[in-house]
Protein backbone atom coordinates (compact mmCIF):
# COMPACT_ATOMS: atom_id res chain seq x y z
CA UNK A 1 0.00 0.00 0.00
CA UNK A 2 1.36 3.41 -0.60
CA UNK A 3 -1.09 6.06 -0.47
CA UNK A 4 -1.30 9.76 -1.71
CA UNK A 5 -0.77 11.91 0.92
CA UNK A 6 -0.79 15.81 0.97
CA UNK A 7 1.80 17.70 0.16
CA UNK A 8 2.59 21.77 1.16
CA UNK A 9 4.44 24.11 -1.17
CA UNK A 10 6.60 25.65 0.98
CA UNK A 11 9.17 27.20 -1.84
CA UNK A 12 9.05 27.76 -5.72
CA UNK A 13 12.79 28.64 -6.81
CA UNK A 14 12.41 29.87 -10.02
CA UNK A 15 15.99 29.22 -11.65
CA UNK A 16 15.11 30.24 -14.95
CA UNK A 17 12.36 30.10 -17.04
CA UNK A 18 12.91 26.18 -17.14
CA UNK A 19 14.34 25.37 -14.26
CA UNK A 20 13.03 24.86 -11.23
CA UNK A 21 12.89 23.94 -7.40
CA UNK A 22 10.16 22.97 -5.73
CA UNK A 23 10.36 22.74 -1.59
CA UNK A 24 7.62 20.73 0.35
CA UNK A 25 6.56 19.64 3.49
CA UNK A 26 4.69 16.55 3.68
CA UNK A 27 4.10 13.72 6.94
CA UNK A 28 6.12 11.02 4.08
CA UNK A 29 7.75 7.64 5.54
CA UNK A 30 11.08 7.73 5.82
CA UNK A 31 13.82 7.44 2.16
CA UNK A 32 17.17 6.37 1.82
CA UNK A 33 19.11 8.49 -0.30
CA UNK A 34 19.13 8.50 -3.96
CA UNK A 35 15.48 7.36 -4.08
CA UNK A 36 12.75 8.63 -6.14
CA UNK A 37 8.91 9.58 -5.30
CA UNK A 38 5.70 10.83 -7.34
CA UNK A 39 3.75 13.91 -7.47
CA UNK A 40 1.08 14.50 -8.55
CA UNK A 41 -2.30 17.40 -9.56
CA UNK A 42 -5.75 16.30 -9.89
CA UNK A 43 -6.78 17.54 -13.25
CA UNK A 44 -10.40 18.58 -12.48
CA UNK A 45 -11.44 18.47 -16.12
CA UNK A 46 -10.59 15.02 -16.97
CA UNK A 47 -10.71 14.05 -13.38
CA UNK A 48 -8.18 12.29 -12.82
CA UNK A 49 -4.21 12.74 -11.45
CA UNK A 50 -1.91 13.79 -13.26
CA UNK A 51 1.74 12.14 -11.80
CA UNK A 52 5.39 11.78 -12.32
CA UNK A 53 8.58 10.74 -10.98
CA UNK A 54 10.81 13.44 -9.13
CA UNK A 55 13.99 12.50 -7.24
CA UNK A 56 15.00 13.65 -3.44
CA UNK A 57 17.30 16.00 -3.93
CA UNK A 58 17.34 16.51 -0.02
CA UNK A 59 19.19 14.38 2.10
CA UNK A 60 16.38 12.02 4.25
CA UNK A 61 16.99 13.60 7.81
CA UNK A 62 16.55 16.96 6.40
CA UNK A 63 12.91 18.24 6.91
CA UNK A 64 11.83 19.39 4.22
CA UNK A 65 11.29 18.13 0.52
CA UNK A 66 13.09 19.13 -2.55
CA UNK A 67 12.83 18.67 -5.84
CA UNK A 68 14.67 19.98 -8.71
CA UNK A 69 12.62 19.89 -11.88
CA UNK A 70 13.09 20.96 -15.83
CA UNK A 71 9.31 22.58 -17.34
CA UNK A 72 8.62 20.99 -20.33
CA UNK A 73 7.28 23.23 -22.74
CA UNK A 74 3.34 21.91 -23.42
CA UNK A 75 4.26 19.76 -20.49
CA UNK A 76 1.06 19.73 -18.20
CA UNK A 77 2.43 18.62 -14.90
CA UNK A 78 5.64 20.89 -14.98
CA UNK A 79 4.10 23.80 -15.69
CA UNK A 80 1.12 23.18 -13.18
CA UNK A 81 4.32 22.88 -10.50
CA UNK A 82 6.16 25.76 -11.60
CA UNK A 83 3.05 27.85 -11.13
CA UNK A 84 2.37 26.74 -7.85
CA UNK A 85 2.43 29.46 -5.31
CA UNK A 86 3.50 29.38 -1.75
CA UNK A 87 0.83 27.48 0.79
CA UNK A 88 -0.70 25.53 -2.16
CA UNK A 89 -1.17 21.61 -1.96
CA UNK A 90 -0.33 18.84 -3.98
CA UNK A 91 -0.32 15.17 -3.71
CA UNK A 92 2.79 12.50 -2.98
CA UNK A 93 3.42 9.31 -2.67
CA UNK A 94 3.98 8.31 0.92
CA UNK A 95 6.89 5.26 0.19
CA UNK A 96 9.58 5.93 -2.03
CA UNK A 97 10.52 3.86 -4.84
CA UNK A 98 14.02 2.87 -6.58
CA UNK A 99 17.63 1.00 -6.18
CA UNK A 100 19.56 4.13 -6.80
CA UNK A 101 21.23 3.91 -3.76
CA UNK A 102 24.94 3.15 -1.68
CA UNK A 103 23.56 -0.28 -0.54
CA UNK A 104 22.80 -1.23 -3.55
CA UNK A 105 26.42 -0.03 -4.91
CA UNK A 106 30.01 -2.41 -4.62
CA UNK A 107 33.01 -1.04 -2.72
CA UNK A 108 35.69 0.36 -4.90
CA UNK A 109 38.55 2.33 -5.18
CA UNK A 110 36.51 5.50 -7.40
CA UNK A 111 32.72 6.13 -7.29
CA UNK A 112 31.86 7.91 -10.43
CA UNK A 113 28.64 10.31 -10.17
CA UNK A 114 27.92 11.00 -13.73
CA UNK A 115 24.72 13.40 -14.48
CA UNK A 116 23.06 15.37 -16.85
CA UNK A 117 20.44 18.30 -16.29
CA UNK A 118 18.37 17.57 -13.29
CA UNK A 119 19.67 13.97 -12.83
CA UNK A 120 21.82 15.88 -10.49
CA UNK A 121 19.39 15.30 -7.70
CA UNK A 122 20.15 11.94 -6.30
CA UNK A 123 23.85 12.14 -5.90
CA UNK A 124 23.36 15.29 -3.71
CA UNK A 125 20.89 13.58 -1.34
CA UNK A 126 23.69 11.11 -2.12
CA UNK A 127 26.40 13.39 -0.87
CA UNK A 128 24.63 15.46 2.02
CA UNK A 129 23.34 11.99 4.01
CA UNK A 130 27.16 10.99 3.25
CA UNK A 131 25.83 7.72 4.55
CA UNK A 132 28.12 4.12 3.15
CA UNK A 133 30.21 6.43 1.34
CA UNK A 134 33.08 5.43 3.31
CA UNK A 135 33.75 2.06 0.77
CA UNK A 136 35.07 4.22 -1.84
CA UNK A 137 38.51 5.72 -1.58
CA UNK A 138 37.77 8.44 -4.37
CA UNK A 139 34.40 10.12 -5.21
CA UNK A 140 33.55 11.98 -8.74
CA UNK A 141 30.75 14.21 -9.08
CA UNK A 142 30.33 14.50 -12.95
CA UNK A 143 27.27 17.26 -13.77
CA UNK A 144 26.80 17.96 -17.59
CA UNK A 145 24.53 21.21 -18.26
CA UNK A 146 24.06 23.23 -21.75
CA UNK A 147 25.02 26.70 -20.91
CA UNK A 148 27.50 27.28 -17.30
CA UNK A 149 24.59 29.15 -15.70
CA UNK A 150 22.28 25.82 -15.33
CA UNK A 151 24.66 24.71 -13.12
CA UNK A 152 22.19 25.78 -9.99
CA UNK A 153 23.71 23.22 -7.24
CA UNK A 154 27.21 24.48 -7.58
CA UNK A 155 27.36 26.42 -4.75
CA UNK A 156 26.07 23.34 -2.85
CA UNK A 157 28.50 21.19 -4.95
CA UNK A 158 31.42 23.42 -3.65
CA UNK A 159 30.45 23.08 -0.34
CA UNK A 160 30.18 19.37 0.21
CA UNK A 161 33.92 19.46 -1.60
CA UNK A 162 35.22 21.42 0.95
CA UNK A 163 32.92 18.96 3.51
CA UNK A 164 34.85 16.13 2.14
CA UNK A 165 38.28 17.16 2.68
CA UNK A 166 39.64 16.20 -0.99
CA UNK A 167 38.12 12.82 -1.38
CA UNK A 168 35.07 14.57 -3.23
CA UNK A 169 35.90 15.82 -6.44
CA UNK A 170 33.78 17.75 -8.55
CA UNK A 171 33.64 18.18 -12.83
CA UNK A 172 31.17 20.34 -14.32
CA UNK A 173 30.78 20.12 -18.36
CA UNK A 174 28.75 22.40 -20.60
CA UNK A 175 27.64 21.50 -24.14
CA UNK A 176 26.79 24.33 -25.60
CA UNK A 177 29.53 27.25 -24.79
CA UNK A 178 33.35 27.30 -24.10
CA UNK A 179 34.42 28.64 -20.83
CA UNK A 180 37.32 28.41 -18.71
CA UNK A 181 35.39 27.42 -15.29
CA UNK A 182 34.14 23.99 -17.48
CA UNK A 183 35.17 20.84 -20.25
CA UNK A 184 33.64 21.30 -23.48
CA UNK A 185 31.72 18.84 -24.80
CA UNK A 186 29.30 15.64 -24.17
CA UNK A 187 30.20 13.05 -21.70
CA UNK A 188 30.89 10.36 -24.25
CA UNK A 189 33.33 12.38 -26.35
CA UNK A 190 35.21 13.27 -23.60
CA UNK A 191 35.40 9.74 -22.14
CA UNK A 192 36.37 8.70 -25.65
CA UNK A 193 39.34 11.64 -25.54
CA UNK A 194 40.49 10.73 -22.22
CA UNK A 195 39.98 14.32 -21.49
CA UNK A 196 37.70 13.56 -18.80
CA UNK A 197 40.23 11.24 -17.00
CA UNK A 198 43.27 13.70 -17.61
CA UNK A 199 41.42 16.68 -16.22
CA UNK A 200 40.93 14.70 -13.04
CA UNK A 201 43.92 12.57 -13.03
CA UNK A 202 41.86 9.67 -12.05
CA UNK A 203 41.28 6.44 -14.37
CA UNK A 204 38.35 4.79 -15.26
CA UNK A 205 38.41 0.71 -15.24
CA UNK A 206 36.92 -2.49 -14.02
CA UNK A 207 39.77 -2.50 -11.24
CA UNK A 208 39.24 0.30 -9.57
CA UNK A 209 35.77 1.84 -10.63
CA UNK A 210 31.67 1.59 -10.43
CA UNK A 211 29.93 4.14 -12.46
CA UNK A 212 26.67 6.12 -11.91
CA UNK A 213 24.72 7.05 -14.21
CA UNK A 214 21.96 9.37 -13.75
CA UNK A 215 19.77 11.84 -16.39
CA UNK A 216 19.22 12.23 -20.04
CA UNK A 217 18.58 8.71 -21.41
CA UNK A 218 20.83 9.95 -24.43
CA UNK A 219 23.48 10.35 -22.55
CA UNK A 220 23.56 7.14 -20.21
CA UNK A 221 22.76 4.63 -23.64
CA UNK A 222 26.15 6.13 -25.46
CA UNK A 223 27.85 6.64 -22.14
CA UNK A 224 26.99 2.78 -21.03
CA UNK A 225 28.40 1.96 -25.24
CA UNK A 226 31.64 3.38 -24.96
CA UNK A 227 32.43 1.97 -21.54
CA UNK A 228 30.70 -1.77 -22.18
CA UNK A 229 32.69 -1.78 -25.54
CA UNK A 230 35.72 0.25 -24.61
CA UNK A 231 36.19 -0.36 -20.59
CA UNK A 232 34.81 -3.67 -21.10
CA UNK A 233 32.17 -2.79 -18.20
CA UNK A 234 28.86 -4.31 -17.59
CA UNK A 235 26.01 -3.20 -15.54
CA UNK A 236 25.57 -3.91 -12.03
CA UNK A 237 22.33 -6.43 -10.83
CA UNK A 238 22.38 -8.23 -7.31
CA UNK A 239 22.38 -10.98 -8.82
CA UNK A 240 25.52 -10.68 -11.42
CA UNK A 241 27.87 -8.05 -10.09
CA UNK A 242 29.20 -5.28 -12.52
CA UNK A 243 30.69 -1.91 -12.96
CA UNK A 244 27.73 0.39 -13.77
CA UNK A 245 24.74 1.71 -11.85
CA UNK A 246 22.07 3.25 -13.92
CA UNK A 247 18.71 5.59 -13.45
CA UNK A 248 16.94 6.81 -16.38
CA UNK A 249 15.59 10.19 -15.81
CA UNK A 250 12.12 10.44 -18.11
Amino acid sequence: MNPWIDAKVLTIKKWTKNLFSLVLQAPISSFRAGQFTKLAVYDKINKKKIQRAYSYLNSPNQKNLEFYIVRIENGYLSNMLYNLKKEDTILIKKNAFGFFTMDEVPSNEILWMFATGTGIGPYLSILQEGKNLEKFKNIVLIHAVRYQHELIYLPLMQRLHKQYNGKLKIQTITSREKNQYSLYGRIPMLLMHKTLEQSLNLTISTENSHIMLCGNPLMIKDTYFFLKNHKNMQKHFRRKAGNITIENYW
